[in-house]
Order: structure tokens, then C-alpha cells, then sequence
């Protein structure tokens, strides 16, 4: 891979001997100036507006809408319609679909359902266009984007309740399973909008159908209430037999990145894999829950004084920094004498709970001991015989700040599981929506996340065109190539559009499943993880910030007229080169700001507390690029870009520290900090360089046991199935309930692989093996 700081020379040069570049004094002034500037560009000291940016799960309901469809579509909302139309009048006569009844409404789409169940693939898809038309809104009977969108939101709700998007998941499984379409598009020399016009409008109902069923709303009724959770359930559980539809979504992404499927319309699927992941794992109970167990992390809102006080132009950060508000340690000295209030200033501490790890207690002994008595007690942090009183204060503060995290209560229950699997019995392991995609992923998720980032390089503004990337295009390219220069622009525009929004839904749906996955056990966390950086996800990263960001987020390529809904309901003014140079009155992208920031949350997850991925930042030398992020003035984006620069400081230098200030201020300012933390320095023992490879073994050792100890059950279950299948023999209740240590027994046989399931889980899973089955055959075997 190329270096990725190689345009940030520049700033490269205050990490020097701090000349400024002037030798003599006739130059001195100009080396002065000049290293001045320098001194400003590595700081980040650039006049750049503070961005009022609101960061969410998701952008707004509308906007999410129309980042489906690219601009080159924009002439099927009239070909949908049409179909529509054609259809309607066959089925009812004199009246409009808004002037329906809701029986009446629901015996047409029906009907709709009825007539997608033909041969005919030209008919079927007009069906399927009419049922597109319903989705969007029958924008040809409304008078505003308001009523477009409500129209939407309750036909999207009425599809569903008639079995929708079930006919509509397996006209899926034929289109992917199309393989005349497949070598139809391997054979064309360029893929173009047309070859996957079927898929498109596929995906287009089900996104439509996922985003407006997943929009909760407080005016929603019961009905739609229930809907909403049956639609999560049916999306969490495969249905009659089949793969959970976030995993065939999945696997037509790696169906794509290997070039069996170049016709894919990527941009569709992945938006569609985005919603439905969120739709399954995002319920807010499960993180209020989880809220009020870290008792670290508090939901409430700054006060107008420390809001003014953040000072350079930010805003405090609700929620992201985890403020708890506290009384100092050292409370201050009463006042001799009153004061006015304008004169009175009181100290308000630091804006956060300082953190401390047993880690962090033991280290701190250990260095105490050996100083005072000479001799250490490993992991003993009681006894404290020998010791200075000021060290028992230190030892007590340290203890009152202890933090113990989820994820530290959870490898103490692996590592006593894997010492004691007799005595502690079985894990149960409840199955949550979580749990079962991480199970449908896993034997795949290498495969996943090299499919998702080859994709988020292909899409990455950095990335160069090369011979053998993979075309993300095929679902933006006209079938006829633009011949003037206004359609060239607006093609250019899509097509940095397109890509854009690309990039969004791989940050998001990344960021997605590793919050997700951490909360639900740490070590899916760490394997999702390890594979990531295994793709060399690190350097990827940094490459997309090797850019001028600031560009990047103020970037204008959208046409607002031509955006869904706008275009369905007004008639389209006449583009000019001068209107589509202006773009719109912004002052920054959305999408591109929400995709900076989940890259860097991304890369924060990667590396904290991995020293050997720390060293991944200091090599491929990330410090100026994420010093260049810093011209964007916007609090959440600069308080990742200085966790990354803070973790990665003691490695950096003095000359680097000595250069940079300005930031290493900001990062005392802004960033939580440990207690005993002595981030600037490199006396971390953590931070051992030979250690780097081992510490990375011995995550994956760890990681492979957890993996090997959960699948346990599903193997002895499968082979138990298989022995049976092949001996002719039926698990019994008999010898569920004798290994369960019940004397008495039901008389009755359970066939099939229900009673081998109650079997398996009726006992523990080292006992599997040593069951006698029933002699059920006629040859008396076990």
C-alpha cells in the first residue's frame, strides 16, 4: 500500500529540529514566516465555520428515502406510475387510490400479490412497478412532499400486513439465483443501469418497506406498533427453513466482490443491509439497560456555563463524553469573606469521571513495592504491610474510581468456563437477535468484511482506478453515455453521489455490529474486529483521511430538485451548468460528516487498548493526517480525532509533543483521561514492542476457544443427528430424562430431530458422547 502520509509533508517538518527551514539571516524572516505557517497548518488553526451538526443513528426520514435511488433513475417514478395506473383502472373503476376504502385497498393489493405469481417475467414486473408505485406514496395523486411521504409510510404498512414483502423476498431468491442474468452482464464489456433493472425495483420495495416500518413515531397506532414487531421478529428468525435475510443480503455482497454477479445493484443492497441490521439490533431498551449498569455514563445535558466555557467555537458533547458531574476531590477552601456574585469563580473539576482499571491498581503496587520493600505480590491489592501512608491514600482513591466494564465481567466468566466446565455446568445462551446473526455470520465473516471494505476502497474519493477493482457503478451508468456537457455534469455528480452514500452504509453498518456485538459478549466484538484489521482495515481508514477533509464534508454533490420526493411532485425546472455548479445552500454534506465521524468511532474501536494496532497508527504515520481532520470545527469529529492522537502520543516523541502544543492541550481539555494516566510519556508497560505479536496470538487463542466452546452444542447436536440417521435410531424422553436425573420417564417415543435437540440440551456437553441411545431398531444397536 502506498504511504499514506505522503501529502502531509508539509507539517511533517515541525516534527524536525524546529529550524523553520531558515540557515542565514538575510532568509531569516522569510524561514520564519514560512515556518509559522507551518506551525498553523499542523495545528489545525484555519478559519472554518463551527458546523451545527446533529449526529443520529440516521439522517432525516426523507432524505434516507432519496438516497436510494440515484439520478439516473429519476425516469422510472413515471414508468411505475404508468403501470400502476394501467392496472388500477383493470380492477376498479371511477375512483382514485386515495379515495379507497381501507377493504377495498386491501383486496386490491391482493390481487396485486396474486398476479406477481406468473411465467412472465415483462408482466411480472409491471406488477412489481405497481407495488413500487404504492410504496412511494402515489405521489401522482398528492399535492406535497408531506403528503407523498404520509401516503408512503401507510401503504408501506398496509403491504406489509398483506404478505408483501414475504412474495417479495422469494422473487428475490430467483433474481439472485438468475443465472442466464449472470453471464448475461459476465458477457457485456460495460454494465450499465438496464442490466439489473428486476433487482432494483426489489430492493427498492423492501427498502421502502424496512424504512418506513422501522420510523417510529408517537402518533403510530397498535396495529402499527405490532406490526413493527413482528416485522423485527420475522427479520431476526429465519422463516419456513431459510438463512435470516440480513445473511442473503450478506452473501449477495460477497457475491458481488467475487465477480459472479457484476450486475448487483450495490448500492441498493447495502443501504437495504443497513436498515435491516439497525432494524434487528438497535432497541433502545437494550442500551437504556446497559446505560444503568455503567454507572460511569450519564444521559444528562451540560449546563449553559460549561457549554460557554468549551470554548475555540465547540459545543459540549451530550452523551459522547460521558460526563458525570461530581464534586472535585479536593473540595476548595472556604471564602474568608463574602464576594459579589459577579466575582465569585468556582472551580468545577474536570467534565468527567476519571476511570480506573484492577489493571491500573496492581500496576501501581507493583511499581510501590518494588520501590519501598523490594519484593512484589503479583496480583494482590489488599495487602498493603510496608507501605507509606500516602501510598494506602493513593491505593483507597484508586479504589473508590475502579471501573469494572461488561466486557472485563465477561472474559472472568469465559476464562472460570473454560477452567471449570464440569462444575459450573452448561452457559445458557439466550437467543437474541444478536446472538443468532452472529451465529449465521460466523463461519462467513471473514469473507463479510473483505467483501464490505474492497467495496469501501472502490468507493474511497483517495482511491485510483485500477484494472482490477470492482465496479460499483452498474447501478448509476445510463445505458446510452452522456454527448453534452450538462449531462456530463449531472452524470459526475451522481456518480460522487452514488459513492458517497456507498461509503456511508458500509461506516454505519461496521460501527452498527460492533456496538452491537460488544454488548452482546466481547469476544464476537474482538473477532469481528480482528478480521477487520486482519483486511487491513487501519490503513484503509487512514487513506480515506489522506485528503483535504474539509473539502470532503462540504462537498456539494447533490441536485436538490431531483431528489425523491421533490421530483415526483413538482415539474422539473431546466438544469444549467451555472445551477448545478452552485449546488445547493448547505453549509455542509450530512451523509459525508456522519461517514468521517463512524470511520473514526471505527478506528477508536480497533485500537483501544491494543498496543499492536497503536503501533499500526504510529507506522503508517496518522498523526498529521488526523491532524488535518482538525480543521473541521465540528466537537464530535475533533473528540475521535484527539482519542486517536492522544493513544498514540508516548510513541510519537518529545520533539513531536514539544511542536504540538495546541494539541496536546486539547487533548487534556476534551479527552478523558485514567486517573493515573501518563498518556504523554512512554513508561506504559503495556507498551513493549516484543509483546505486540503475542498479544494478538493470544486474543485470537482466546477468541477461537469462545467460538469452539459455543459451537460445541450445534456439533454434537449435528452429529448426533447424523448418528442417528445412519443406525436408524430416535432420541428418546427416556434418556433426556435420565441424564437429566429423573427416575421416571414418559412411555411415549419422540421422533425426528426435536427429541435429538432436548437430548443434547438435557444434558452437558461433555456427557454427549458417553450416552447409550435407545435400541430402537431392529438390530439392537446403541
Amino acid at each position: 500500500m502506498e504511504d499514506p502520509a505522503a501529502p502531509g509533508a508539509g507539517s511533517a517538518s515541525t516534527n524536525g529540529n524546529g529550524n523553520g527551514g531558515g540557515k542565514g539571516k538575510q532568509t531569516a524572516p522569510k524561514g520564519r514566516e514560512a515556518f509559522r505557517s507551518q506551525r498553523r497548518e499542523s495545528e489545525g488553526s484555519v478559519d472554518c465555520p463551527t458546523l451545527e451538526f446533529e449526529y443520529g443513528d440516521a439522517d432525516g426520514h426523507a432524505a434516507e428515502l432519496s438516497e436510494l435511488y440515484s439520478y439516473t433513475e429519476n425516469l422510472e417514478f413515471t414508468t411505475n406510475r404508468r403501470c400502476f395506473e394501467e392496472d388500477f383502472k383493470t380492477q376498479v373503476q371511477g375512483k382514485e387510490w386515495l379515495e379507497l376504502e381501507e377493504d377495498a385497498q386491501k383486496a386490491y393489493v391482493m390481487g396485486l400479490l396474486d398476479r406477481l405469481e406468473v411465467v412472465s417475467r415483462e408482466r411480472r414486473l409491471k406488477v412489481a412497478r405497481a407495488v413500487l408505485y404504492l410504496a412511494q406514496g402515489t405521489f401522482g395523486e398528492c399535492d406535497s412532499e408531506v403528503d407523498v411521504l404520509h401516503w408512503s409510510r401507510y401503504n408501506c404498512f398496509l403491504l406489509y400486513q398483506m404478505g408483501t414483502f414475504s412474495a417479495f423476498l422469494e422473487l428475490l431468491h430467483m433474481e439472485i439465483d438468475n443465472s442466464q442474468a449472470c453471464s448475461s452482464a459476465l458477457r457485456k464489456p460495460a454494465i450499465s443501469i438496464a442490466d439489473s433493472t428486476e433487482l432494483r425495483v426489489l430492493l427498492s420495495v423492501m427498502y421502502l418497506l424496512v424504512e418506513n416500518i422501522r420510523l417510529e413515531r408517537e402518533t403510530d397506532s397498535c396495529r402499527w406498533r405490532t406490526a413493527r414487531e413482528t416485522f423485527r421478529t420475522e427479520l431476526s428468525f429465519s422463516m419456513h427453513n431459510e438463512e435470516p435475510f440480513a445473511l442473503l443480503l450478506f452473501s449477495m455482497v460477497t457475491k458481488f466482490c467475487s465477480g459472479l454477479a457484476p450486475h448487483f445493484p450495490i448500492k441498493k443492497v447495502l443501504l437495504l443491509l443497513w436498515k435491516v441490521v439497525m432494524q434487528l439490533l438497535t432497541k433502545q431498551d437494550s442500551l437504556d439497560i446497559y446505560n444503568e449498569r455503567d454507572l460511569f455514563k450519564t444521559e444528562e445535558p451540560a449546563t449553559e456555563e460549561e457549554e460557554e466555557s468549551a470554548g475555540d467555537g465547540e459545543r459540549t458533547l451530550d452523551g459522547e463524553l460521558d460526563l458525570l458531574e461530581q464534586d472535585p476531590l479536593v473540595p476548595p477552601p472556604p471564602s474568608q469573606a463574602p464576594l459579589s456574585a459577579e466575582r465569585v469563580a468556582f472551580p468545577k473539576g474536570l467534565p468527567w469521571a476519571p476511570k480506573v482499571r484492577q489493571k491500573d491498581i496492581e500496576h501501581f503496587l507493583e511499581m510501590s513495592r518494588n520501590k519501598f520493600i523490594g519484593f512484589t505480590l503479583g496480583q494482590d491489592t489488599d495487602t498493603l504491610v510496608g507501605l507509606p501512608r500516602p501510598i494506602h491514600e493513593s491505593v483507597k482513591t484508586l479504589k473508590q474510581h475502579k471501573y469494572i466494564s461488561i466486557a472485563d465481567v465477561q472474559i472472568k466468566n469465559e476464562e472460570d468456563l473454560e477452567k471449570c466446565p464440569m462444575s459450573l455446568g452448561e452457559e445458557v445462551v439466550p437467543e437474541t437477535p444478536c446472538e443468532i446473526l452472529y451465529q449465521g455470520m460466523l463461519y462467513s465473516l471473514p469473507q463479510y468484511m473483505i467483501a464490505l471494505l474492497k467495496i469501501l476502497l472502490a468507493a474511497a474519493p483517495t482511491s485510483k482506478a485500477k484494472t482490477d477493482s470492482i465496479n460499483i457503478l452498474a447501478d448509476v451508468l445510463p445505458e446510452e453515455m452522456p454527448i453534452t456537457v450538462l449531462q456530463s455534469m449531472k452524470l459526475g455528480i451522481d456518480v460522487n453521489r452514488h459513492k458517497e452514500i456507498i461509503v456511508k452504509s458500509i461506516s454505519a453498518l461496521l460501527l452498527l455490529l460492533l456496538k452491537h456485538f460488544k454488548l452482546n459478549h466481547i469476544y464476537q466484538f474482538e473477532y469481528v474486529s480482528q478480521h477487520l484489521v486482519f483486511a487491513n482495515c487501519i490503513p484503509l481508514i487512514l487513506k480515506f483521511f489522506n485528503q483535504n477533509i474539509l473539502s470532503y464534508i462540504t462537498a456539494k454533490n447533490s441536485i436538490s430538485v431531483l431528489d425523491y420526493p421533490c421530483c415526483t411532485i413538482q415539474d422539473l425546472p431546466e438544469l444549467t451548468t451555472e445551477s448545478l455548479e452552485a449546488g445547493d445552500n448547505n453549509q455542509f454534506c450530512w451523509r459525508n460528516l456522519f461517514s468521517c465521524i463512524n470511520l473514526l468511532r471505527l478506528l477508536n474501536k480497533l485500537t483501544k487498548w491494543k498496543h499492536s494496532r497503536t503501533m499500526m497508527l504510529v507506522v503508517f504515520k496518522s498523526a498529521p493526517i488526523l491532524k488535518r481532520a482538525l480543521k473541521v470545527k465540528q466537537a464530535m469529529l475533533q473528540l475521535y480525532v484527539l482519542k486517536l492522537l492522544k493513544i498514540q502520543t508516548k510513541y510519537l516523541g518529545r520533539q513531536w509533543r514539544k511542536s504540538n502544543m495546541k494539541t496536546m492541550s486539547a487533548i487534556y481539555q476534551k479527552v478523558r483521561h485514567r486517573m493515573n494516566d501518563d498518556w504523554a510519556y512512554g513508561n506504559d508497560i503495556d507498551a513493549r514492542p516484543w509483546d505486540f505479536q503475542a498479544e494478538e496470538c493470544t486474543l485470537r487463542a482466546n477468541i477461537e476457544a469462545f467460538n469452539s466452546r459455543r459451537d460445541q452444542l450445534q456439533l454434537c447436536l449435528t452429529l448426533l443427528i447424523l448418528a442417528g440417521s445412519w443406525h436408524g435410531i430416535a432420541p428418546t424422553w427416556e434418556y433426556y430424562s435420565h441424564a437429566k436425573g429423573q427416575e421416571e420417564a414418559p412411555n411415549h417415543t419422540m421422533q425426528g430431530p426435536g427429541g435429538c435437540l432436548k437430548l443434547v440440551l438435557g444434558c452437558g456437553i461433555s456427557q454427549v458422547a458417553h450416552i447409550p441411545l435407545a435400541k430402537n431398531n431392529s438390530h439392537g444397536q446403541a
